[in-house]
């Protein structure tokens, strides 16, 4: 008979032991239960329909774990499925390995377990390997979770910063910064009549819809860390071209935007966890919009800017909302540490 333990983690939990077996089959396998996982074996044997896959891994230290809109667990989920949606695959099959912290209570803990557990189901994703370690406490900060996720990519769909050309449109699939600054307000107790929620939410339905019904999706790519302002300037590095976007074609929430500048933060700057950023091609935008608009996840879409030729150096130029311009650089740091 394994000897009770009480209601937090202990070392012994990740000592590969009764403990570690006892908590397998108590919290992980009743929540992820598949015939794959149920093997338990040191790799997952997935049978999949192409030969031509995605594989990607992150790791989630956010703080709090929880939030309005979502939380370690869910981040962990869609996250990883993010990162698969941009890059032209339905997401399959995720790994899950988690680093607990001894004294982590199991309430905190099953919550996040069954959290990953709807939001994998919801997404028509597979839990299919997994580990927990356990480390003394005040050495990882309650939990951290890393991921790895396989996906099969789509049909006839070649994403790549290669395709981009001059006269190609920037989309962008909803408001930005909301996240970032929901985790921000968390932290500092900041209060607002309207409440900030989290973006956080897998991108692949909307993505896959955009994916198949268009043909004029050159790149695609999440504004996580670093935010917008991150990603546009990576796609002026990787392709020598430069970018004019508006600032009045930016979706913004008038709360994040409020809350930006009371912190003193660049909204353009700020994470986001169910955004994704598309170049497309001039004559499939509009059709791109109108897909987007039609589903939940896009009813913000916008066109925000265009490709140009390079005059001396690659830069994302904006025009501000009172007609000035400005150049949008590639954040130096992190404003925000542990947003995701």
């Amino acid at each position: 008979m394994v000897k009770k333990t009480d209601d937090k983690i202990l070392l012994a939990h990740g000592g590969g032991g009764q403990l570690t077996d006892q908590f397998i089959r108590e919290h992980i396998i009743p929540r992820f239960r598949n015939n794959t996982l149920a093997e338990l074996a040191d790799a997952a044997k997935l049978n999949l329909d192409s030969q031509k896959i995605c594989f990607t891994t992150d790791s989630y230290v956010v703080k709090p774990l929880f939030f309005n809109g979502g939380d370690i667990g869910k981040l962990a989920v869609c996250g990883t499925l993010n990162d698969l949606a941009v890059s032209g695959a339905r997401p399959v099959a995720i790994s899950l390995a988690l680093i607990i912290e001894e004294g982590f209570a199991f309430d905190s803990l099953d919550k996040i377990l069954d959290s990953i557990a709807v939001n994998a189901a919801e997404n028509n994703v597979a839990i299919v390997t997994g580990d927990t370690k356990t480390v003394e406490a005040g050495t990882a900060d309650e939990i951290f979770i890393n991921t790895a996720g396989i996906g099969v990519r789509l049909d006839g769909v070649e994403l790549g910063f290669d395709k981009i050309t001059v006269g190609d449109k920037v989309i962008l699939s909803g408001t930005i910064g909301d996240h970032g600054m929901t985790i921000m307000s968390h932290r500092e107790d900041i209060g607002f009549k309207t409440q900030l929620k989290s973006d956080c939410a897998a991108l692949a339905d909307l993505t896959c819809k955009l994916l198949t019904q268009t043909t004029g999706v050159k790149f695609m790519r999440d504004p996580t860390r670093g935010g917008l302002a991150a990603t546009l300037n990576e796609i002026t590095k990787q392709t020598s071209l430069s970018i004019i976007t508006n600032e009045a074609d930016i979706p913004i929430s008038p709360t994040v935007q409020a809350a930006a500048d009371m912190l003193g933060l660049d909204v353009l700057n700020i994470a986001n966890e169910g955004k994704f950023v598309a170049v497309v091609a001039p004559d499939a935008a509009e059709e791109c919009i109108k897909i987007c608009h039609n589903h939940p996840l896009g009813k913000n879409a916008a066109i925000i800017g265009e490709i140009v030729k390079t005059t001396d150096v690659p830069l994302v130029e904006m025009t501000t909302k009172i007609g000035g311009k400005r150049i949008v650089q590639m954040p130096y740091g992190r404003e925000l540490p542990r947003i995701c």
